[in-house]
């Protein structure tokens, strides 16, 4: 038995948007970012999303704006 208190996170945004995810037995560190794959009937599609601390105290998953396409390399370098 702990007398820890048990951290979880909402997400906001995305595919997720509204769940709830427990955090575990370590502390939340701001800044993580989670990656989801999504793999189910057609393309794979990656969303990220940063945890953050809510205004009210409760830790809470943010929707990251997707990343910009990687420029295209003519081979000469």
């Amino acid at each position: 038995m702990t007398d820890r208190p048990s951290h979880s996170a909402r997400f906001f945004g995305g595919p997720l948007d509204g769940r709830v995810q427990e955090l575990g037995d370590t502390e939340p560190v701001a800044g993580t970012v989670l990656k989801h794959v999504h793999l189910h009937d057609g393309p794979k599609i990656e969303t990220r999303y940063e945890l953050g601390l809510a205004e009210d105290d409760c830790w809470e998953f943010r929707l990251c704006p997707a990343p910009l396409p990687e420029p295209e390399t003519d081979g000469v370098g």
